[in-house]
Parts: structure tokens; C-alpha cells; sequence
């Protein structure tokens, strides 16, 4: 059973937030991905869509998440279910760093509004 310590996370940085991740095929999992995501104050996420459900569940902060055009206030413990195919952007608001823990199953891929698609390393 491999064990990844936080001091082991493998960190990426784009779009202005921070992602550590914490489970994913090189860190030994088969199926899932997880990761901690750190959106600094005044952050947001450019309008994507993801090509599997993601689970982002808020650890701190407040955001502001809009799931095919209807805009959802999170704040510590509320879940976001994001479905294939959806557009989602999420906006820190906040006047602090907001931390939400995410999970998909490995193998996502995101396509970002211009039509281009990023393979995120932290979730294959």
C-alpha cells in the first residue's frame, strides 16, 4: 500500500493556482486521482469542461462555482459534482487563499473554452 506524504506531493502550478498531488499513477494509483487545490484570493479558473466527473470539495475559503451557467456559493464542506461535458469555472472571491480537495477517476482531460485540451499531469 504505498503512502504519500504531504511533504511527497507532487506540486503544479497554472492558471495562478497551486495543485499538489497526492494520488495518481506515479504516486501508485491505479483508478483514481486526488489532489489539493490552492487558488490564491482573486483567482479564477478559465472556463472548462472536464472529461470526467470530478468531485471538488471545499476544505477553506469561500468560492464561487459556475456549473453550466448557473453560479453556486461553496463554503467549507459543501461539494461540487462536476459532470463530463459541463462548462464549470470557479472564482475565489475571497480575500484568502481557498483549498478544496478534488478526486476523478485517472485519465482526465480538460478542454479549456478556446478548444484546446490539457492533460493535467497531477490527475494521469
Amino acid at each position: 500500500m504505498p503512502v504519500v506524504r504531504a511533504a511527497d506531493a507532487i506540486v503544479h502550478e497554472i492558471h495562478g493556482a497551486r495543485f499538489l498531488s497526492h494520488a495518481a499513477p506515479a504516486q501508485g494509483s491505479v483508478e483514481l486521482s486526488a489532489w489539493r487545490a490552492e487558488m490564491p484570493a482573486g483567482t479564477s479558473s478559465p472556463v472548462h469542461t472536464v472529461s470526467r466527473e470530478e468531485i471538488f470539495h471545499l476544505l477553506q475559503g469561500t468560492v464561487e462555482a459556475v456549473l453550466d451557467g448557473r453560479a453556486e456559493t461553496l463554503s467549507p464542506g459543501d461539494t461540487a459534482i462536476i459532470s463530463p461535458g459541463v462548462p464549470v469555472q470557479i472564482h475565489n472571491r475571497g480575500t484568502g487563499t481557498a483549498v478544496a480537495w478534488v478526486t476523478t477517476t485517472t485519465g482526465l482531460s480538460v478542454t479549456l473554452g478556446d478548444e484546446s485540451v490539457l492533460t493535467p499531469p497531477w490527475a494521469n
